[in-house]
């Protein structure tokens, strides 16, 4: 089961949270929410959610 831990207000935010998280050795999904909007959904796998949302949490911090 994927569970969506952030919704990325572009799609080039949502590939640079894809590419580092895939880099960490984590799978993941983005998919766009509607196409008037261009946001995108960050999905990983349920059982990883914690320990992604730590890294996740690094990569967005300035």
């Amino acid at each position: 089961m994927w569970t969506v831990i952030y919704i990325a207000p572009t799609a080039r935010l949502a590939d640079m949270i894809k590419l580092k998280l895939s880099e960490e050795g984590f799978m993941v999904q983005t998919r766009a929410i509607s196409a008037s909007k261009q946001q995108f959904e960050i999905l990983v796998p349920s059982g990883e959610v914690e320990e992604i949302q730590e890294v996740l949490n690094s990569i967005l911090r300035p």
